[in-house]
């Protein structure tokens, strides 16, 4: 499994920030913890990465993922009833517009549940030979 011993340090920070907070915060207040939990478990992981997408080579937005976790995992957080759809696929994007390949999806809601998503780089490179989709990351 790509990057399970990771994925595994970085689900058990979560649930530790969960078990300490709980649910019913913004979503800021869980990155921040989070962010602080990873170091205490000597993990480095940067807040609010800026992702470019160009789409024929020009930039057409801009993104930030909540936390990059040592330039290999990207995590996206949320703080509402349930995971849905919606959310899956915009980690999906998220890993589809950068070389990571694995994706992290936390929720902070009345029950915790998380995601892990994998979007390897060998697909990536089928979709760059679509002269209509391309996407990259800064």
């Amino acid at each position: 499994m790509l990057e399970e011993e990771l994925s595994g340090k970085i689900i058990r920070a979560y649930y530790n920030v969960y078990n300490r907070l709980g649910y019913g915060f913004l979503e800021k207040v869980y990155e921040n913890s989070l962010i602080y939990e990873l170091q205490r478990m000597n993990i480095h992981g940067r807040r609010q990465v800026p992702i470019q997408v160009f789409d024929l080579g020009i930039k057409v937005g801009e993104y930030f993922a909540d936390i990059v976790v040592e330039e290999r995992i990207i995590i996206e957080l949320k703080a509402a009833e349930s995971l849905c759809l919606e959310h899956e696929a915009q980690l999906l994007n998220y890993l589809k517009a950068t070389s990571m390949e694995v994706g992290l999806l936390f929720n902070f809601g009345l029950k915790p549940e998380f995601r892990r998503r994998v979007y390897e780089n060998k697909l990536k490179k089928s979709l760059s030979k679509d002269p209509f989709l391309f996407v990259t990351s800064v």
